[in-house]
């Protein structure tokens, strides 16, 4: 594949960011079309914004904006999304106009303006699963429902088996796992990646959608409570205040560099046997809750020591991570970055990062609407 004119939709954020670094390094002509959420961007643009790339701020609601950004572009990275599963649980009319509206809004013009688009590479994500896979010693593979209130209220935090009732354990989580999403967000992200199939399909529109697990490493917004939790555990250290954990700390999730996830986005877009495919994109490897703030912690060369809470968010899941095969073995793909170079990076990265601590906000809006 040759040099592209491409549209990097949500590319001032953090993970589109990185993607038009590597898109003008590789020597693409790039556009980026970015609204500047100031939940995301309360400073304006961010100073990391490649100047290389042309850049428009749009609103991706806008039907008219986007018909100009798509002007001439060959290929969509749509990255564009609000994101925050339980801030998602109350504003959400603002989730599905923006992740919905906006992906509607963006295949209308691909498929009805005279546009020049030939692929389309969608960032899914693994809210879309819910609960992960699992597996009973008696049973066998197991698809759990939510935990229940009265579960959680009596402290126990494990997932158990519909049949028999044992704690069951989990697996890695393959793409054809259902997709029981559990968050208003999770819903908005599994029906984008639907929709971009589907029109791909429909129209012999080369698309495809990457299910992103838990990004981490540099330009991540310190300063927004509805992030991912390894940006939400710096900005309270930075503040000299005990990174918060719910339940009991013991519940796993898929780490996974903004690096790796960059190298996913470009062989999706290099490789046709990515066409018309969903892949998982992450590490592979569960890592406790607990573990990514004690290690944020330690290379913070930071005493303070995390707060269990033992409270627990509705709608939360316990575990979840990726099996990666499939990206692997049709793609090539292979995660470069480990858990501890990538939160070295961070925290070197965090030194010099502005953060201000709004968690106790966050909480105290979800706290108010009884999600806590």
């Amino acid at each position: 594949m040759g040099t592209k004119r491409i549209l990097v939709t949500g590319g001032a954020g953090f993970v589109g960011s990185f993607l038009v670094d590597k898109l003008v390094e590789e020597g693409h002509t790039v556009r980026i079309f970015d609204l500047l959420d100031p939940q995301v961007h309360p400073d304006g643009p961010p100073p990391y914004l490649n100047r290389e790339a042309e850049f428009i701020r749009g609103d991706i609601r806008d039907c008219d904006a986007l018909e100009k950004a798509l002007r001439d572009v060959e290929v969509v990275f749509h990255q564009a999304a609000v994101v925050g599963v339980g801030q998602s649980q109350y504003q959400i009319k603002r989730y599905v106009e923006s992740n919905i509206g906006g992906t509607a809004n963006l295949l209308d013009r691909v498929v009805n303006g005279k546009t020049r688009v030939e692929k389309l590479i969608i960032a899914a994500s693994m809210s879309s699963y819910g609960e992960g896979k699992y597996g009973c010693t008696a049973c066998g593979d197991a698809r759990p429902d939510l935990r229940s209130e009265s579960q959680m209220a009596g402290e126990d935090w494990e997932v158990r088996c519909p049949s028999c009732g044992r704690a069951l354990h989990p697996k890695p989580t393959d793409e054809s796992t259902p997709q029981t999403s559990n968050s208003i967000y999770g819903i908005t992200k599994k029906t984008q990646e639907e929709m971009v199939l589907n029109v791909g399909r429909t129209y012999h529109l080369p698309t495809v959608a990457l299910r992103y697990f838990n990004i981490f490493g540099p330009r991540q917004s310190l300063s927004n409570p509805y992030t991912g939790v390894a940006a939400i555990f710096m900005s309270r250290i930075k503040n000299d205040h005990p990174p918060v954990v719910y339940e009991d700390g013991k519940q796993t999730r898929d780490f996974i560099s903004v690096h790796d996830i960059v190298q996913a986005n470009l062989l999706a877009m290099q490789r046709p046997e990515a066409d018309y495919h969903v892949f998982n994109v992450g590490r592979g490897e569960p890592v406790s809750i607990q573990q990514v703030a004690k290690t944020l912690a330690r290379l913070y060369e930071s005493d303070l020591q995390p707060h269990i809470t033992r409270q627990f968010r509705k709608g939360d899941i316990r575990h979840c991570y990726a099996d990666i095969g499939l990206i692997r073995d049709r793609l090539g793909f292979s995660p470069r970055i480990s858990f501890e170079q990538g939160m070295r990076e961070l925290v070197a990265w965090a030194e010099s990062a502005e953060a201000h601590d709004h968690f106790d906000r966050a909480a105290r809006e979800l706290r108010q609407r009884s999600l806590i």
